[in-house]
């Protein structure tokens, strides 16, 4: 059973020159609300332009925290949540260590842990401005305790945002669950490894801090290949299965491939990664692969697919629409038959 209407998110293109005018066509589709991610762009420059053209929710889904200091992540998301009037959230990830490493040009040790504490150091900064109190904030990784009225905002007159952790591990979901505000559940993901992975995790990390189910809000986010047409699915499709065959390549994404029977296809998957052949890998996500990680369709189907993965647990769904072209005339209806269960 649904727990009522699903608030449906939209990625926002990360080009800085189009976003304010995407983010309006994206809200006349019905959007709830407007994320961004950490790709060839800046993931916080979007939503500074669309906070004037879009009166939606906005979020970063995510902004990689580990080559920043949470100082920085705490002022990019106070004045967000200024712009926005409230209607921002800070989605946060840690990202793989190639790319931590290779193309930050960053320390990577113990994610975990590090995103533990930069969760914390990010809410410990936005409290103390907040409520006007003494910064301390003494972590093993990064440590605040200066902050002198010349660099001290003061109370945000919308609140605090909140502060969201991505994962998709088990000991990353539990981090999530102790101490962000929200969890954004990975879109390389099956209902299965929801089921048997992601939700133990969750309850294991509410039980260690104390809370409660309700002090969480859970975001999932699905890969939606969509259309009406023939040409339309098969561009869909190759678009879906290209970002799937990139994550599946991922050691870390593994888990997801097992709980599914499919562990072995991740070393191949690798093996091409590192050859670039693209089409390879493509053509290694089969059909069932689509439909158990994706959804693929109309967009009558691709809503009633969302429904049932996630209706049951989720107040909001973030939709990526990868490597092809959809019509906006659909974006709207996949909105309207989430909202309306058609």
């Amino acid at each position: 059973m649904t727990r009522g209407p699903l608030q449906v998110d939209l990625q926002l293109d990360g080009r800085p020159d189009n976003a304010a005018a995407r983010a309006a066509e994206l809200v006349a589709c019905g959007a709830d609300g407007l994320f961004t991610f950490e790709g060839p762009h800046d993931v916080f420059l979007p939503l500074t332009l669309a906070a004037g053209t879009a009166p939606v929710d906005l979020m970063t889904n995510v902004a990689i925290a580990l080559p920043r200091s949470p100082l920085h992540l705490a002022h990019a998301a106070y004045d967000l949540q200024l712009l926005s009037h409230g209607r921002f959230r800070l989605g946060l990830g840690s990202q793989i260590r190639p790319h931590i490493e290779k193309r930050y040009g960053a320390t990577w040790s113990r994610p975990a842990a590090r995103m533990r504490e930069t969760v914390l150091a990010v809410k410990a900064i936005l409290t103390a401005w907040q409520h006007r109190t003494p910064l301390r904030f003494d972590g093993e990784f990064t440590r605040h305790t200066l902050m002198a009225p010349t660099f001290d905002p003061g109370p945000n007159p919308y609140g605090m945002p909140e502060v969201c952790l991505g994962a998709l591990g088990p000991i990353m979901t539990r981090v999530a669950a102790e101490v962000a505000d929200g969890l954004l559940i990975m879109p390389f993901n099956s209902a299965r490894h929801l089921a048997e992975r992601t939700w133990p995790a969750i309850e294991d990390g509410l039980d260690r801090a104390g809370r409660q189910r309700a002090d969480l809000a859970v975001y999932p986010q699905v890969i939606v290949a969509m259309g009406r047409t023939a040409a339309e699915l098969d561009a869909a499709s190759v678009g879906a299965r290209r970002l799937l065959a990139f994550y599946g390549s991922t050691p870390a994404y593994r888990p997801v491939l097992e709980v599914e029977g499919w562990s072995d296809l991740q070393p191949e998957l690798n093996a091409l990664s590192k050859r670039g052949a693209i089409a390879a890998m493509t053509d290694l996500v089969d059909d069932k692969m689509l439909g158990t990680l994706a959804v693929h369709g109309t967009p009558e189907q691709c809503a009633a697919a969302i429904r049932a993965r996630f209706g049951g647990f989720a107040d909001r769904i973030c939709c990526y629409f990868p490597g092809y072209a959809v019509a906006d005339a659909h974006i709207r209806d996949l909105i309207a038959a989430v909202r309306n269960g058609s």
